[in-house]
């Protein structure tokens, strides 16, 4: 435990500061974390890293983005400080349910003081996949980091197969599987896919139930922001990314897609690569499908911005899926149906091909071979085997963005204001001005400071409040929040953490934690806290 001592104008205060968990509230930008890959994969089987230009560079692993950031709350929730979401860290694995019931449990949930839970899309389930993880390993390994979420594979009383962990979303499919099967999507844990599930009554009059993991925060995780940038490109400007607005137009192996990332040129740019695994199901629109019931909601599951040469297409990600064997398979995601050759009746050998898991699935395929060699598909519902899918390029945009996530609980002062840290602009490590942090809805004629760290997120226990960044602390200049007969809650802190020189000492690329502290003389404890929040420093 580290000891740091903050003093406000003849207050002294020592701050116990430890690694501990935040509150997370919403955010309004949506990150896409990584997916944990870190290990290079040829046709079968590892290989040492490829440099540009050898065949499978520019695969998952050789592109590093937003790396998982969790907090134990220990509340039984747990803090995604890249998404802003806050999530169920303990699901109901002796209960599971319906689609139709999965809704209101979430609904109905109190945990962690919080009443607000919900099901989550299947853009938010998303967001926790690793994959790192394999049903095929020994010991099987979560799609799921089990260091923050508690993870269960079925007994083998229950009658489930190892691989049948999978969770509910709140996504309905727009169409139907299985020749009318009314269907909602989920995430499946043990072996890393997403797939369209029966949501009502099957024929044989049962329903399908399985696990929810309940989610709160921002709805607005996952939603895109497109401009057609009229050079051939799309940039989404909710998560910075910037896409080939046609494919290639040509199926292909996945190393050749591979390729393709690395020679491309498009719009002048050098930098294109193969989107991982989570970046593609970010395009996703899961109000589109070409068997949507709605005549107004048929076509590919993705934007009409973007150029679709076959509406069924299905798309390479350079992520390699290790649940098949010998990691040669890599994660496709379907734009059009996901299809299979189911007999029907079961087992009639009477064999036709129907849409089992929906457009907007996401599955696995064989990165070489001859798709002859699979007339039925692969798996128990036949998943069709292509070899040669298609590719859309992505790259990093170039612009910073103002990207900030609140998280932590305020104290709400003696006069019941909600001191909330909030900010403007963009925190850059050269840009003289720009990023002004303030404490708004503050205890007005009061001396106050703000005060920051690059050590991460915390909550931590503090007279009445939670010190909401983890140590060593660095104080600002002591300031005053109003004048004498200012209105209630009408004190301001505030900093421009550009000018000051603080957003240049935390550097690019690197990440700081804010809160502010003032003076509260009618509070039993003499202080008032904020919230906190957490912001990427840009070059």
């Amino acid at each position: 435990m580290t000891h740091q001592n903050l003093s406000i104008r003849g207050c002294f205060y020592s701050i116990a500061l430890l690694s501990s968990a935040a509150l997370a509230t919403p955010q309004t930008t949506t990150i896409v974390v990584d997916t944990g890959q870190t290990t290079s994969y040829g046709e079968q089987g590892a290989i040492t890293p490829p440099s540009a230009g050898q065949p499978f560079h520019g695969q998952d692993s050789q592109h590093s983005s937003s790396q998982p950031l969790y907090l134990d709350n220990g509340d039984g929730t747990i803090s995604d400080l890249n998404t802003g979401l806050m999530w169920q860290k303990s699901p109901d694995f002796v209960n599971k349910r319906s689609w139709s019931e999965a809704g209101p449990y979430a609904d109905a949930l109190v945990l962690g003081g919080h009443s607000d839970w919900r099901l989550p899309t299947i853009k938010e389930l998303y967001s926790l996949m690793d994959f790192r993880g394999s049903s095929t390993a020994t010991p099987p390994v979560p799609y799921i980091d089990t260091n923050y979420f508690d993870f269960q594979y079925p007994s083998a009383s229950s009658g489930d197969r190892l691989v049948d962990v999978q969770f509910w979303s709140n996504t309905a499919y727009v169409g139907t599987t299985m020749n009318g099967n009314f269907t909602a999507f989920g995430v499946n844990f043990a072996d890393g896919r997403i797939k369209g599930y029966p949501a009502g009554l099957r024929p044989n009059g049962t329903t399908f139930s399985r696990y929810v993991r309940a989610v709160r925060g921002s709805t607005t995780y996952g939603v895109n922001d497109f401009e057609d940038n009229n050079d051939g490109t799309v940039t989404d400007h909710a998560t910075g990314l910037m896409w080939g607005q046609l494919d290639s137009n040509t199926a292909m192996s996945w190393e050749d897609a591979l390729a393709y990332g690395q020679n491309s040129m498009l719009a002048g740019y050098s930098d294109w690569r193969l989107p991982d695994a989570k970046e593609l199901q970010g395009l996703v629109d899961y109000t589109r499908a070409p068997d949507a019931t709605n005549p107004s909601q048929v076509g590919p599951a993705i934007d009409p911005i973007f150029d679709m040469n076959d509406p069924s297409s299905w798309c390479w990600s350079s992520t390699t899926h290790l649940d098949a064997p010998n990691n040669g398979w890599a994660v496709y995601v379907c734009f059009g149906l996901a299809t299979g050759w189911m007999q029907q009746p079961p087992n009639s050998g009477n064999y036709n091909l129907v849409n089992v898991h929906g457009a907007g699935a996401q599955r696995s395929d064989l990165k070489t071979g001859d798709p002859a060699n699979y007339p039925l598909g692969w798996g128990p519902q036949g998943d069709v085997i292509r070899i040669a899918n298609y590719a859309r390029l992505v790259r990093s945009a170039p612009a910073c963005t103002d990207l900030t996530i609140s998280y932590c609980n305020t104290k709400v002062s003696s006069s019941g204001c909600i001191p909330t840290i909030e900010s403007t602009g963009i925190p850059s490590a050269s840009a003289a001005s720009g990023f002004t942090v303030q404490a708004v809805n503050v205890e007005p004629d009061q001396i106050g400071i703000i005060f920051y760290s690059l050590s991460g997120a915390a909550a931590v226990p503090f007279h009445n409040g939670l010190l909401c960044i983890g140590g060593p602390a660095h104080r600002t200049a002591v300031q005053l929040s109003g004048s004498t007969g200012g209105p209630t809650c009408g004190g301001i802190l505030s900093l421009d953490m550009n000018s000051a020189g603080i957003c240049a000492t935390i550097g690019s690329g690197n990440q700081g934690y804010v809160q502010a502290l003032f003076r509260d003389s009618l509070d039993p404890n003499g202080i008032g806290m904020s919230n906190a929040l957490s912001f990427t420093v840009c070059d």
